[in-house]
């Protein structure tokens, strides 16, 4: 979906987080956990969904904030 957020590594050891869509990372960190932070911060104040990615580029995490399209019960 586009609008969406990805802690994405950027391959000189640093991360970044990257809106769906856009050619350039919106911010860069020296770590991943700062990253994911500022994904899930930037996520949840635009109804998005923040992903994480680990260094094979693969989702090892995501977070839905606004609209949830799944029927959970509970």
């Amino acid at each position: 979906m586009k609008g969406d957020f990805r802690t994405l590594p950027s391959g000189d050891d640093s991360w970044k987080v990257q809106r769906d869509g856009n050619q350039r990372a919106t911010a860069r960190f020296d770590t991943q956990a700062e990253a994911w932070n500022d994904c899930k911060n930037r996520a949840r104040s635009t109804g998005a969904e923040a992903f994480l990615h680990n260094r094979q580029n693969r989702i090892r995490e995501r977070n839905t904030y606004g609209h949830d399209p799944r029927n959970i019960k509970g």
